[in-house]
């Protein structure tokens, strides 16, 4: 089946032309289906216009009238001003844009204007704007009234390809462009009813031509479930490849090992981490290859749901291998596993750059031989030297530490060992179905009890002595503390302290009766080794540190963080900073120093009353907005998402990822008659899609 209809050049539709189109191409547009998909960036509401002659100050308002008189005015302060007065039946009114003179040169008297904002007294009425939009220019003698009961799309424009233009383009082509369109529906007029969703045409046409907002909400939502639809079929596809097309184990659960642990463990496993592992069990007890991501917050207790995953491997004659990013995190996990199953009869090996030419060779023959049945490594794990006698279970932790490469490369064996992907940084579910939707996912939602929680505080950067005392005292209690800066030296382009200045300071006054060490990003690997290492064992009070900490090693004895410019930082990753403090006995603060703003403030406030971290996710997630949160998988023209909002789609993102994977399981290769349609579409217009997954 072939789409070609609506993936002719924009260049051939009517009042396009050669020079339009190049102007259309360099903001994405380069064919009609580009052009129909052009997403409106808002809307404006034209039902409630008021007459200006109404107009009061005070209230917010939305009006529209002619442009009357305009010009620039100047202040005393070197500020210029762009006035126009609007004009209709019922009198005008003066509006007012500070700061924006250009617009001198966009608009002309006689435009019809469509102004939103507030009506303010300054010598009489006056409107500054928040939006605006022409609805006309001077050349269109169209009526005032004109807008009254309509919904006007705005769309992303250029100075090449204005808004009115766009719009002229759309009033020229949209009925065309709708008609080719409705070859492109696959879903079923039963499976839109159930859905709640409208028709792919109907979705289109009230995208730019909305009766009311709730019509052009129902189209997002239509939009939305293809994106998400298409997107979790690809990944379908690839969870597929990994998880059946691929040889699977069977682990044969004899508890000998499993239930000395459990009733040995001084602590009761919280429901999440029972719920998980039942899920784990499920998977591993199969014949499916298991390939799932556990998501959990800092404490929830990960490591040793991993740790029941792997004893399941042993009790199965299988080994298992746990690889962490750095070696000092594989080091605190061989301590942590070894305190758990020695008494068990069971040894940990450890496999390392750093270790001696004499530990590396035992290591890796016990490996071979398989008399090694747990170890803990680093990426020496994927060294092509490194053989096993038979790898059943992979761990990998801090998962986005590592490269997708390095995460797959113990997986590509004859047969391929199940892999428990583990992250300690939340991310919504719905963010996490989306960017792992290959994946099977579980998650701990729970934390364990008696853990303390970290007092949290917001404090301006006056109060930085105060902080400094508070600081003093715990170090002279014994405990250790981090200062974090956004920046490792001092920039020209923003005034911000940084890592590299404020050490030098911080070491010859206010702590220069302590140690204080610093460690950023610019330090080679082995020297933020040595300076982490003296940290752990006590040997530095003070840490001096940007980001580089975020995902660290365990130092119970830490007890304060400090975040200087915190304004600067997104909230999760205040949380995971604020999560290398609280793990041990002693009370702990996380202590935010910001530059007073509302915008700051607010975010900071969250995250100061908030603990959980999946809740600061979704603040973090709400607030942002989720194009940075996708990485480099959100690029080009092309973005992930562009319909779909996940702060409010998770259930169309449920529905989405249930009937594509149930898709894929019936019908692997979407070779069927029932969805010919739907792979022509992921094949024409998901091409990049799979090849990011590997699947075709």
């Amino acid at each position: 089946m072939s789409f070609f209809r609506l993936d002719k050049p924009v260049q051939f539709l009517k009042g396009v032309g050669p020079v339009r189109a190049e102007a259309l191409g360099r903001m994405g547009i380069v064919t009609a289906r580009d052009l129909l998909y052009h997403v409106p960036r808002r809307y404006d509401d034209a039902s409630t216009i008021e007459p200006l002659g109404s107009l009061e100050v005070g209230a917010d308002v939305t009006a529209v009238g002619r442009i009357r008189s305009m010009g620039v005015i100047p202040t005393r302060k070197g500020l210029r001003i762009f006035q126009a007065v609007l004009q209709d039946d019922s009198g005008m009114i003066t509006c007012a844009w500070p700061g924006q003179p250009w617009l001198e040169r966009k608009l002309h008297e006689g435009d019809l204007l469509l102004v939103t904002g507030r009506v303010k007294f300054f010598h009489g009425r006056q409107l500054q704007p928040r939006e605006f939009t022409v609805l006309a220019r001077a050349s269109d003698d169209s009526p005032a009234d004109m807008a009254k009961g309509h919904v006007f799309s705005t769309y992303p424009a250029s100075d090449q390809v204005p808004q009115w233009v766009l719009r002229g383009l759309f009033e020229k082509n949209l009925d065309v462009l709708l008609t080719e369109v409705a070859e492109e529906e696959y879903l079923t007029e039963k499976e839109r009813s159930s859905l709640v969703l409208p028709g792919l045409g109907d979705a289109l046409g009230a995208l730019h031509r909305p009766s009311s907002l709730s019509s052009a909400e129902a189209a997002r939502r239509r939009l939305a479930f293809d994106e998400l639809f298409f997107l979790q079929l690809v990944q379908a596809q690839a969870r597929y490849q990994e998880t059946v097309l691929k040889p699977g184990l069977v682990f044969e659960r004899t508890n000998e090992l499993i239930r000395p642990l459990h009733e040995a463990l001084p602590f009761k496993l919280t429901g999440a981490q029972a719920r998980v592992l039942r899920e784990i069990y499920a998977d591993m007890g199969s014949d499916r290859r298991m390939n799932r991501l556990l998501q959990g917050d800092v404490g929830s207790g990960k490591t040793i749901v991993a740790l029941f995953a792997m004893l399941l491997a042993a009790e199965s004659g299988r080994q298992a291998v746990l690889m962490a990013p750095t070696e000092l995190l594989a080091e605190q996990h061989v301590r942590k596993l070894r305190e758990l199953v020695e008494p068990l009869g069971l040894s940990v090996h450890l496999l390392t750059g750093q270790l001696t030419t004499a530990k590396r060779k035992k290591t890796l023959k016990a490996l071979s031989d398989g008399t090694a049945a747990l170890t803990v490594g680093t990426h020496a794990l994927i060294q092509e030297t490194v053989e096993f006698r038979d790898l059943g279970l992979v761990v990998v932790d801090e998962q986005h530490r590592f490269g997708v490469r390095q995460r797959m490369a113990l997986g590509e064996r004859e047969i391929p060992p199940d892999t428990l992907i583990m992250s300690a940084t939340p991310i919504p579910r719905s963010l996490a179905m989306t960017l792992y939707g290959d994946l099977d996912l579980s998650m701990l939602d729970e934390m364990p009890e008696g853990r303390k929680p970290v007092t949290t505080l917001l404090r301006y950067p006056s109060k930085r002595d105060e902080v400094h005392r508070l600081v003093d005292q715990e170090l002279e209690a014994g405990r250790q503390a981090y200062i974090v800066y956004p920046l490792v030296e001092e920039s020209d382009k923003m005034d911000l302290r940084s890592a590299t200045e404020e050490y030098e300071r911080l070491s010859a006054e206010a702590f220069q009766h302590r140690r204080v060490g610093l460690v950023h990003g610019q330090l080679s690997s082995a020297e933020k080794d040595q300076v982490m290492r003296a940290f752990l064992a006590g040997d530095i009070d003070v840490l001096v540190a940007t980001t580089v900490i975020e995902v660290g090693i365990d130092v119970p004895n830490a007890s304060v963080m400090v975040v200087e410019h915190a304004e600067r930082f997104g909230l999760s990753q205040l949380h995971q900073l604020r999560g290398r403090v609280g793990r041990g006995a002693a009370k702990s603060y996380c202590i935010l120093i910001a530059e007073p703003g509302e915008a700051a403030a607010e975010r900071l406030k969250i995250f100061r009353d908030t603990s959980d971290g999946f809740a600061v996710a979704h603040a973090d997630l709400r607030i942002r907005g989720q194009g940075d949160l996708f990485g480099a998988q959100q690029h080009g023209r092309d973005p992930v998402l562009r319909f779909a909002d996940l702060t409010k789609d998770e259930s169309l993102l449920v529905e989405a990822q249930g009937r594509a994977r149930a898709i894929v399981e019936r019908d692997p290769e979407l070779a069927g008659d029932g969805v010919t349609r739907i792979r022509a579409l992921m094949d024409h217009r998901y091409a990049e899609r799979l090849k990011l997954f590997s699947v075709g």
